[in-house]
C-alpha cells in the first residue's frame, strides 16, 4: 500500500512539473525589422572618358567623342542578382535606351554582362563574351562594305549568345550562338516578339533586326539598320 501511494505521489509531482511548463510564457522575440526597400532601376549620365572608348572610336568615325555619352545603370543577371553595367551611346539615344533598359529591369530580364566595347579586342570577342553593347565605330558583321549602324551610337546589340546574328552569308555570329537559333520553347535571356524588350524597343520606336529575312535577334536600332 505504501508503495502504490508514492507511486502516485511521484506521478502527480511530474504532472504538476509539466503543467507549470506549459503555462509558462513562450520566449519573446525581437520586433521584425523594416522590409529591405525593393531594388530599383538606377542609372548615371556623364561623357565619356577616353578609357572608356579606346579603339571602338577612330579618326574618321560619324560621331565625334563629344556627342557620345557614358551610361551607367544597373541590370538583373543569370544568376538573379543585380549588377552594375557600362554602354556608350549617341547623346539623342539615351532617353530611348534608358527607357527600354527600365522596362527590362522591372521584368528582371537577364543580361549576361554589358561593358564597354574598349574592353574587347573587336566585336567578335565581344559577342562570344555574351556582353550587350551599343556604341562600336565598326563595319557590319558579315559585310565590311558598309559601316555598321553601331558607329552612330543609335543600335543596341542585347545578349548575342542568346540573340544570334545570320549573316549574309548564312554565318552565325558568335558561333557559340548556334544552338539558340532555336527560339521555341523560349530560353532565358532570349527575345521574342512582344516581349518586354521588343515591346519596349517598339514604343520608343526603334526597330528589330529579328524580323529581318537574315535574322539578327540581338540588334535593334533606331533607323531599323
Amino acid at each position: 500500500m505504501r508503495h502504490t501511494t508514492a507511486a502516485a505521489a511521484v506521478t502527480a509531482a511530474l504532472c504538476a512539473a509539466a503543467l507549470a511548463c506549459s503555462t509558462q510564457a513562450a520566449p519573446s522575440r525581437a520586433p521584425a525589422g523594416p522590409p529591405d526597400p525593393p531594388v530599383r532601376f538606377t542609372s548615371r549620365v556623364t561623357t565619356v572618358p577616353q578609357a572608356k572608348l579606346g579603339a571602338s572610336h577612330r579618326a574618321g568615325c560619324p560621331v565625334p567623342p563629344d556627342r557620345l555619352r557614358l551610361i551607367r545603370m544597373n541590370h538583373w543577371g543569370f544568376d538573379g542578382r543585380t549588377h552594375a553595367g557600362e554602354m556608350v551611346v549617341h547623346e539623342d539615344a539615351v532617353r530611348p535606351v534608358l527607357h527600354v533598359f527600365e522596362r527590362a529591369f522591372e521584368a528582371r530580364f537577364p543580361i549576361r554582362r554589358m561593358r564597354v566595347m574598349a574592353e574587347y579586342r573587336d566585336d567578335a570577342e565581344a559577342m562570344t563574351d555574351d556582353n550587350t553593347s551599343a556604341f562600336n565605330c565598326r563595319p557590319v558583321t558579315g559585310d565590311p562594305r558598309r559601316l555598321s549602324q553601331h558607329a552612330w551610337g543609335d543600335a543596341v546589340d542585347i545578349n548575342p549568345v542568346e540573340n544570334p546574328y545570320v549573316d549574309i552569308n548564312g554565318v552565325v555570329h558568335p558561333p557559340n550562338a548556334r544552338a539558340h537559333l532555336r527560339r521555341s520553347p523560349a530560353r532565358p535571356g532570349q527575345i521574342h516578339p512582344d516581349d518586354a524588350v521588343a515591346a519596349a524597343f517598339h514604343e520608343v520606336g526603334w526597330q528589330w533586326g529579328g524580323r529581318w529575312a537574315n535574322p539578327d535577334y540581338q540588334h535593334f536600332s533606331a533607323n531599323g539598320e
